[in-house]
C-alpha cells in the first residue's frame, strides 16, 4: 500500500512516498499531490531527514524502492558514495560510471534521481565548479552544499 506525506525542508516543502515499507521518492511538493499524515514508516524518514538537517546525520539508512533503466540505477548508486562535505563534477561521475563520453546520459540520470537529498545528487556540480542544475531548485541545492560545508558561505 502507498502512502505519502509532506516533510517541511528549510526551504519549502518535500513530497515523500513510500510503498510496503520503501522508500519510492522524495522530490519538490505539487499543489497537486495527494498527501496524508506520515506513516510509521515515513515518520521515521522524517527522524532521518530532521536528523541531516540538524547537522547531526550525513548519510541515510532507508530501503529504497529503485525504480529506473539499468544505467541510471549505476548512476544514482555511484552518487551514494560521493562523501558528505564534497562536490563531484559531471564530467567526474561519468569517469566514476567508466565512460566520460556518456556526460549527457549521466547528467539526465542525475536529474532524474527520485530521492532528493538521500541519494545526493545535490553534490554535482558543473567542471568549472559552478552550481548547476537540481531537481529541488538552485536555492536547495545551495542550501544543502552549505549545511555540508561543501561551499564556503562568504561566496553567498
Amino acid at each position: 500500500m502507498q502512502h505519502a506525506a509532506t516533510y517541511k525542508a528549510p526551504w519549502g516543502n518535500l513530497y515523500v512516498q513510500e510503498s510496503n515499507g520503501l522508500l519510492q521518492q522524495i522530490r519538490t511538493f505539487s499543489d497537486n499531490d495527494l498527501v496524508s499524515e506520515p506513516n510509521p514508516f515515513l515518520t521515521s524518514v522524517f527522524v532521518q531527514l530532521d536528523e541531516y538537517f540538524g547537522g547531526k546525520r550525513q548519510t541515510f539508512d532507508l530501503p529504497l524502492d529503485l525504480q529506473g533503466t539499468e544505467f541510471q540505477v549505476k548512476i544514482w548508486e555511484l552518487l551514494k558514495h560521493i562523501p558528505y562535505g564534497k562536490t563531484l563534477s559531471y564530467n567526474q561521475l561519468a569517469a566514476a560510471y567508466g565512460n566520460p563520453k556518456t556526460i549527457r546520459a549521466v547528467a539526465a540520470a542525475n536529474g532524474a534521481n527520485p530521492f532528493l537529498i538521500v541519494i545526493p545528487c545535490h553534490r554535482v556540480i558543473g567542471s568549472n565548479g559552478q552550481l548547476v542544475g537540481y531537481a529541488g531548485g538552485m536555492t536547495a541545492k545551495r542550501q544543502l552544499l552549505l549545511l555540508e560545508g561543501a561551499l564556503p558561505p562568504e561566496l553567498f
